[in-house]
C-alpha cells in the first residue's frame, strides 16, 4: 500500500516533494525529549540513520519514533517505555527526519537535531 500524502485540513493540500514541513507532537510515546504541542520539523529528504528521529509510515498510519538498527534489522523505538516498539522489514517506511522542534510561543526553546 502506498502511503497518502499529508493533508492540511483534509483538503490534498499536500506536503510533496522535498520540502521541509512542520507537525505538531501529539500524545505521550516520545517523551521526555519530545512533548504534546511541540512543533517539530519534518525533512522528507533526509538521511535516516541509527538514532534518527523520523516519520514513517507504518501499520497503514503515520508514527513518530525513533530509528534503531537492532541484531534483527531496523525499528522504531518510542522513547517512552510505555510503548512497544515497532520493527521495520526495510526503511521504505521512513518519509522523512526531524531536524528540529520548537515550543510555540518559547523561540529559545528550539532544538536542532542535525
Amino acid at each position: 500500500m502506498t502511503p497518502p500524502l499529508l493533508t492540511v485540513d483534509g483538503e490534498g493540500a499536500g506536503c510533496e516533494g522535498n520540502e521541509s514541513f512542520a507537525l505538531m507532537v501529539m500524545g505521550q510515546s516520545m517523551v521526555p525529549e519530545f512533548n504534546e504541542g511541540e512543533i517539530i520539523i519534518i525533512e522528507p529528504g533526509g538521511d535516516a540513520q541509527d538514532g534518527s528521529y523520523v516519520l514513517a509510515w507504518h501499520a497503514g498510519e503515520w508514527i513518530f519514533r525513533q530509528l534503531q538498527k537492532t541484531a534483527e534489522g531496523w525499528c522504531l523505538h518510542a522513547l517512552n517505555p510505555a510503548f512497544g516498539d515497532s520493527p521495520l522489514s526495510s526503511l521504505n517506511a521512513v518519509r522523512g527526519v526531524i531536524i528540529q522542534k520548537a515550543l510555540p510561543g518559547r523561540r529559545n526553546a528550539s532544538r536542532f537535531y542535525v
